[in-house]
């Protein structure tokens, strides 16, 4: 059996969205008009990095087993797919045209597998123990998650990393770092019977160059533990979000082995409040395999780089991750500061982009 996928987010997903056309499945990505235009047209293309080659191997959507679309979130009706994953950033799911998608989506009672940083609030209902009302306001719209069944909501934590190279168009994707995406499980058997099939069915796809079956990186691994995918926080927390200084940013990479015992401190505070929560240690990720990842990471953060690009919202898993801990009666001085950076940040673009504009006239014609 093949399932017909829905996939918001065309850049990161076609990540998983090439994965899942390699296993003969049907994906469906939501994006902008131009760029949905450009996938119909010419398809996508996703770089991966493979192990003993010099040069990552580029596969094109056209060449592969599964069908291929791309629509506008005008255009959807979720009611005719099998599983709808939610691959944009947070603050992405409140702008025009998505937000009326999403109603829609919470409607259709689809299963929703997230593969987001920042956790659904309904995702977060199915964690015991927290007050998830009194964490609405680290997300950018809370209310987009209104509807959302918690039952209907599965997780993934974004492990692999990849980027748009900058002079290439907006079909292409280049994978950084080729890890597995970590899916939770979902509350019914059936939906879970989905997830256990696309695993299988990735795991068993192969990619035929000159001739060769070859296995290609990056995988969907299904965990019984609701807590997995959580083992992001203390990887953001102790790298990705300390790329943020008062007035420039850091790569990960000096970030995270500039002081490596503070990394480690920070880390091992993030992972134990995560374990607050119901994760066990098995659940998450020892500090030095992180750290040994983080070496080879040397850009500054995805939140950093749009912090420093002029953008209004970012993901707030660091806002999240201080109100959480502080249900649990705890803190952490470096998180505080990051909090207060990201927040200053934010501040600056906003008034900045409130600037009248025939200020900026008078300037220029100054």
């Amino acid at each position: 059996m093949k399932y017909k996928i829905l996939i918001l987010g065309a850049s990161y997903g076609s990540l998983l969205g090439t994965k899942l056309l390699m296993a003969g499945h049907g994906v469906s990505l939501v994006c902008t008009a131009p760029t949905a235009r450009l996938i119909n047209r010419e398809g996508t293309r996703v770089r991966f990095p493979l192990r003993d080659q010099p040069l990552p191997l580029e596969i094109a959507s056209c060449d592969l087993p599964g069908m291929l679309c791309a629509t506008t979130p005008d255009e959807v009706d979720p009611v005719g797919y099998d599983l709808i994953v939610l691959a944009m950033q947070e603050a992405q799911y409140g702008t025009p045209g998505v937000r009326g998608l999403m109603r829609r989506i919470a409607h259709s009672r689809k299963p929703c597998l997230a593969i987001m940083n920042m956790p659904p609030l309904a995702y977060l209902r199915r964690l015991p123990g927290l007050a998830v009302n009194a964490l609405k306001g680290s997300y950018t719209d809370a209310s987009v998650w209104d509807g959302f069944d918690p039952a209907l909501i599965s997780l993934a934590s974004p492990d692999p990393q990849a980027f748009r190279p900058p002079d290439c168009a907006k079909n292409v994707l280049q994978v950084g770092l080729p890890t597995n995406f970590k899916a939770a499980r979902f509350e019914k058997d059936e939906h879970n019977a989905i997830l256990r099939r696309l695993e299988a069915d990735i795991d068993a796809a192969r990619f035929m160059v000159d001739g060769t079956a070859i296995e290609i990186p990056v995988r969907l691994k299904v965990h019984d533990s609701i807590f997995v995918p959580l083992a992001k926080w203390p990887m953001l927390i102790a790298g990705n979000y300390r790329c943020v200084r008062s007035h420039d940013m850091i790569p990960i990479r000096e970030a995270v082995h500039g002081n490596l015992d503070l990394s480690r401190r920070v880390y091992e505070w993030a992972a134990g409040l995560c374990m607050t929560l119901g994760a066990d240690a098995d659940d998450l990720v020892p500090f030095e395999k992180y750290a040994k990842a983080a070496a080879s990471l040397g850009k500054p953060s995805s939140a950093a780089r749009a912090l420093f690009g002029g953008a209004e919202h970012i993901e707030r898993v660091d806002s999240l991750v201080q109100r959480i801990a502080w249900q649990r009666g705890t803190e952490c001085a470096v998180l505080d500061g990051i909090v207060e950076l990201v927040d200053a940040r934010l501040e600056k673009n906003r008034a900045k982009s409130a600037e009248p504009v025939f200020a900026v006239e008078a300037l220029a014609g100054a």
